[in-house]
């Protein structure tokens, strides 16, 4: 394999390894998922590949970026609700961070491999919720607030797009 070749295969491979290490814990994991989204998109653009899956990976990171810097800003502010003084709404800001994850994830030139992780990623997220509600001695499904139902609903999306991206592949 010839150096011009190999260069976009490492930063795509680093890239997707920092991406779906990094959503193990999404607020910690940002900066790995910044990263990997970086060297996924310089990856795809060394490659010399199609304009099309170039301007989708852009198109996907600028979403990451500004979620990401929307989760830092908040954070700094001491978050959002509650008796932080920012409304609840802005963390549809946010929002946009794990949607650019997700199409990061379900890009149409995304290795299986980053697919089957990305399916146990999801799984992490459904399951994830239900652990640390279990913490406590006694589980049941009223402790289970918004929050975590929703991280249950992602972990489900996640692991539904990951299955459905697979059974496209040629």
């Amino acid at each position: 394999m010839t150096a011009s070749r190999a260069i976009p295969r490492v930063l795509f491979t680093a890239g997707y390894i920092a991406v779906l290490v990094g959503a193990i814990d999404p607020l910690e994991g940002s900066v790995a998922i910044l990263a990997g989204s970086s060297m996924i998109l310089l990856g795809t653009y060394f490659k010399h590949g199609e304009r099309r899956y170039l301007v989708y990976r852009f198109r996907v990171y600028v979403p990451v970026v500004l979620g990401i810097a929307a989760l830092w800003i908040t954070s700094m502010l001491g978050g959002f609700g509650g008796t932080s003084g920012l409304s609840g709404w802005w963390g549809l800001l946010v929002f946009a961070y794990p949607v650019g994850w997700l199409l990061n994830l379900w890009a149409p030139d995304s290795p299986r491999w980053a697919l089957w992780l990305g399916a146990v990623v999801g799984f992490w997220y459904l399951i994830l919720p239900v652990v640390l509600v279990g913490v406590k001695d006694n589980v049941r499904f009223e402790d289970l607030g918004a929050p975590q139902i929703i991280m249950a609903a992602f972990g489900v999306l996640t692991m539904a797009g990951c299955v459905y991206r697979l059974r496209r592949r040629k």
